[in-house]
């Protein structure tokens, strides 16, 4: 059984990819502070300023596959990550870069698929950007992308801040922000997918259609509640009508089956637990 690893596996991310996995990967993990379910055996406590430790657990599990999709101290992070392609490219892994749009949030003009350059603006943007590059730079055909937006579960932090809002009686929603959205449960479903397969590059995913973010806040909260909900609708500054924040693809690799739209991710989220 392929071993795959997966860096900041008690996120929602890392959670997600675990219930999917198990049963065709032997998984190990690493948290930062709060363990789960996994063989003690199969996880370590790891935190991004900890690179020797970094190391021993690549050359004790010596993974096949690593997702990192980890958080902490930007700086602290691409010191980290140039550490672990040093490590992987001296055996057969491949890394995952769980990577976000923010990497193309300095233009938009239009909505971007992988063939476009990135482009951001914000920090975190750039910070992103220069991980994508010393992975790929190291790594090459090893360093796979995966570019994601707002990614939504039914347990999610996002879910239970407009739960939370609900019940306070107002959101914060933008007028002018078209963007596309994911659950954790269909991009680990992709991931896998992707691992499985093989399959090399940048990987743009997402709903497969945009939705203004007031649009789609107001039939989630339709789904949730009849309240009454007063919305404080905001603008994003400096942006000449529609900001486009989407990702789009032009790879056809994943299968209509593993693709949903909008409301369908709407319709998911406020369904009945599986």
């Amino acid at each position: 059984m392929r071993k795959l690893l997966i860096l900041g596996v008690s996120g929602l991310v890392g959670r997600a990819l675990v219930e999917e996995c198990k049963e065709s990967f032997e998984i190990f993990g690493t948290y930062s502070t709060s363990p789960i379910d996994l063989s003690k055996n199969n996880q370590f406590q790891l935190n991004v300023s900890e690179l020797d430790q970094l190391k021993n657990i690549i050359r004790k599990v010596n993974p096949d596959a690593v997702v990192s999709c980890l958080r902490g101290d930007f700086d602290q992070q691409l010191r980290f990550h140039k550490e672990l392609a040093l490590e992987l490219r001296e055996t057969n892994g491949v890394c995952y870069y769980v990577s976000t749009a923010n990497v193309f949030d300095g233009d938009y003009t239009k909505h971007h698929s992988e063939r476009d350059q990135p482009n951001a603006e914000s920090l975190y943007g750039k910070f992103k950007i220069s991980c994508e590059h010393e992975l790929k730079q190291i790594l090459n055909e090893r360093a796979v992308i995966i570019r994601i937006p707002q990614i939504w579960g039914k347990q999610s932090p996002r879910l239970k801040g407009i739960e939370s809002a609900i019940e306070e009686g107002q959101l914060e929603v933008y007028d002018n922000l078209a963007c596309n959205n994911l659950s954790d449960t269909l991009l680990a479903k992709q991931l896998k997918y992707i691992i499985e397969n093989n399959l090399e590059g940048i990987f743009h995913l997402g709903t497969v259609d945009m939705m203004i973010h007031q649009q789609f806040i107001e039939k989630l909260v339709k789904k949730i509640t009849d309240k009454k909900i007063e919305l404080n609708l905001q603008s994003i500054p400096n942006v000449l009508g529609i900001c486009h924040f989407g990702l789009t693809s032009v790879r056809h690799e994943i299968p209509e089956n593993l693709q949903i739209t909008n409301q369908e991710l709407i319709d998911y989220l406020i369904g009945s637990s599986e």
